[in-house]
């Protein structure tokens, strides 16, 4: 973490107003809190901080209000779920800038934890607003962003307030840096990627950056079908984007001039019906009936991927390989994840993993807690991947 500026570098803190983002965009139902997961996740920034007197000042944003206040989308809930968590008391301010913060700031005792309302209720929030950056920063003396799944957005709690406070990477965040330093930034090879998933069109730019990166790019789902369309195969009613044949064929193309083996499935299985132990057959890819669908890669193919686990020394994974949501199309998705996770545990690989569907996926295999590093942060993790640099972190570095 050499490029960062963490925890570590902050100095003291007693006493001083330290705005922490963190990310509690958290799934609620029925006026409760039913994923705790990213509450959990900046819990150590949050009690680090707390243990070491400082006032603690909660920065985060909770659905789309459209930049302004909307009673549905108010943190006061958050409020509750997080103390729960935390084992402390959570105060809540009902605005994030103004009289209201400020007086609840004030009346923080050291080490206190205090939650602002969604920063979303103000307009100047996702404009990046330097005036709301500064309305925002006037109610601190340091800050730290532990919001790496916000850190792709630059906006005025994410970026801007970073250039006016000392910033300061918090727990969660320099957790992520590092482990996605190992997985594409400067990784052991072999780097082996298997990116699945149903469409090429969300991908185009992840796998032009990845067919630079890695070593063997594993590809797989329903994208997997566009580009076997692309090569000439009928793949009968599968999934394809037929119209990305020429973008398809581009990256095949790239690949071969950086040398990175592109691997895609020779067996599939199909079936008529796209639903749960639907009547469905092992074929090769080039005889796929033409009135089926592909929804799983089949058996040679896992083959073909686990043996090119063996040979890596790191992997980065974002789709699964079929439909793992309805069995029996999971098979070959749960196969690879658990090979991964076994050579993970053995102490012979680097897994870093990424994206709704593949932490679904994982946690479907079983396996989730067994990988390295798994990212909750969806469009900041694709992102990543893709190459581009992430304003949130930019703000960050020494």
């Amino acid at each position: 973490m050499a490029d960062f500026r963490t925890l570590d570098d902050i100095g003291a803190v007693k006493g001083k107003r330290v705005l922490v983002r963190v990310d509690l965009n958290v799934p609620v139902q029925d006026g409760a809190v039913s994923d705790a997961t990213r509450i959990e996740r900046v819990t150590p920034t949050i009690l680090e901080l707390s243990d070491k007197g400082a006032k603690v000042v909660l920065l985060a944003h909770f659905g789309r209000p459209k930049g302004a206040p909307d009673p549905a989308q108010s943190l006061a809930p958050i409020a509750t779920a997080t103390a729960s968590v935390l084992g402390r008391a959570v105060a809540f301010a009902d605005d994030c800038i103004g009289p209201s913060a400020a007086s609840a700031i004030a009346a923080l005792p050291d080490g206190g934890i205090l939650l602002l309302e969604n920063t979303r209720f103000h307009k100047g929030e996702e404009k990046n607003d330097p005036d709301f950056a500064a309305k925002l920063a006037e109610n601190g003396d340091l800050y730290v962003n532990d919001a790496f799944s916000a850190a792709h957005r630059a906006h005025a709690s994410t970026e801007g307030i970073a250039k006016i406070l000392p910033a300061f990477a918090g727990r969660t965040m320099e957790e992520e840096l590092s482990a996605l330093e190992k997985g594409l930034g400067n990784p052991v090879r072999p780097v082996v990627a298997i990116v699945g998933g149903a469409k090429v069109s969300t991908k185009i730019d992840l796998l032009m950056n990845l067919v630079t990166k890695v070593d063997a790019l594993v590809i797989g789902g329903g994208m997997a079908n566009t580009f076997l369309a692309a090569r000439g195969e009928d793949v009968g009613k599968s999934l394809c984007e037929h119209d990305l044949a020429a973008t398809a064929k581009q990256i095949m193309i790239e690949a071969a001039a950086t040398g990175c083996a592109i691997v895609l499935p020779t067996d599939g299985v199909v079936a008529r019906e796209f639903k749960a132990g639907a009547a469905n057959e092992t074929v090769d890819v080039t005889a796929v009936p033409s009135d089926a669908m592909i929804l799983d890669v089949g058996p040679k193919t896992v083959k073909a991927v686990t043996d090119w686990i063996d040979r890596a020394a790191t992997l980065v994974w974002n789709g699964p390989l079929g439909a793992f949501e309805i069995e029996p199309f999971d098979t070959a998705t749960v196969a690879a994840a658990k090979h991964a996770a076994a050579r993970t545990k053995a102490g012979k690989l680097v897994s870093v993993a990424g994206g709704g569907d593949t932490v679904a996926a994982l946690n479907h295999a079983g396996v989730a807690d067994d990988f390295t590093y798994i990212s909750t942060a969806g469009g900041a993790f694709l992102e990543w991947m893709e190459g581009k640099a992430l304003p949130g972190v930019e703000a960050l570095k020494k």
